[in-house]
């Protein structure tokens, strides 16, 4: 990373130390993101006070960008995974009796405001715009949670919102306007080869190298078959892919790992066998 936006960072934690509180929520991820010119500017675009929309496909390292930057900037992490059920009380909070009183129970938003968290929103598109609404004004100049019979929540310095999306999973959809105006938006990446090789190495230390490189060769077939419409998108899926290794590295026979790591996750027997050849060729 550039020298000038490590010093900024090193001021910006200075300036906004962590409550003992919530000192357990920043957290070290277990892999590092590998992209220095994404993660340059999702850095640039935090220091500025600005939240940040990663949008792109499967197996882009979403996910791992975000967790990397929370723990960049030394800040307690909240995670909210979206869903068609969403609604604002599961980003806000609800009424709870405390005392004989009803008190607000705060949801990740609102300690994420309090404590100056960075919160994940992950799938943002999967929640309906009417619950999102509620955090227009948590993201725009205002920076405040209006909860009707509370006091106003004004947000800590510190908070950012970092937001993925990912367009093809079913019953994500179009976000309104408002909303994505309110983000500064980037677009990840493809993995390449030699980057999802040192991904790979840094889950799965003990891998050999034979079966790294027949794992890189299978998700890349396996994710130009998706980009060109032959299969779907299920079998392209790090996750398996991380746990197919680890598997082989235990010892369990290369082609029942990637049985039960990817293969198997084809439920349409069409797509199954396409999948099965591709495994073929690297797995015999």
């Amino acid at each position: 990373m550039r020298e000038d936006l490590m010093v900024r960072l090193d001021q910006f934690k200075k300036r906004h130390d962590v409550d003992e509180a919530v000192r357990g929520r920043v957290m070290k991820p277990p892999v590092e993101f590998i992209g220095e010119e994404i993660l340059e500017l999702a850095v640039s675009a935090l220091l500025q006070g600005e939240n940040v929309l990663l949008s792109g496909g499967k197996a882009t390292g979403k996910n791992i960008l975000a967790d990397n930057l929370a723990w960049l900037f030394a800040r307690p992490v909240y995670n909210v995974s979206f869903h068609v059920n969403t609604d604002s009380s599961t980003l806000i909070g609800t009424d709870t009796f405390v005392g004989g009183e009803v008190r607000l129970r705060n949801g990740p938003v609102a300690q994420a405001a309090l404590y100056g968290g960075f919160c994940i929103l992950d799938e943002i598109n999967m929640a309906k715009n009417d619950a999102v609404a509620v955090m227009h004004s948590v993201l725009d100049y205002r920076r405040l949670i209006d909860v009707p019979g509370y006091e106003c929540i004004p947000m800590h310095p510190a908070t950012r919102f970092i937001a993925t999306m990912n367009y093809g999973y079913a019953g994500t959809r179009e976000l309104n306007e408002a909303l994505v105006s309110r983000f500064t938006v980037i677009r990840m990446p493809t993995l390449q080869p030699e980057q999802l090789h040192r991904l790979l190495q840094a889950d799965v230390p003990g891998a050999s190298e034979e079966n790294l490189e027949r794992c890189v060769g299978l998700f890349m077939d396996l994710d130009e078959k998706a980009v060109n419409g032959e299969i779907s998108t299920h079998p392209v899926d790090m996750r398996g892919m991380i746990a197919a290794l680890r598997l082989m590295t235990d010892g369990m026979r290369p082609k029942d790992a990637v049985a039960i790591g990817i293969t198997n996750k084809c439920f349409d027997e069409y797509e199954y066998q396409l999948v099965q050849d591709v495994v073929m060729t690297r797995f015999v």
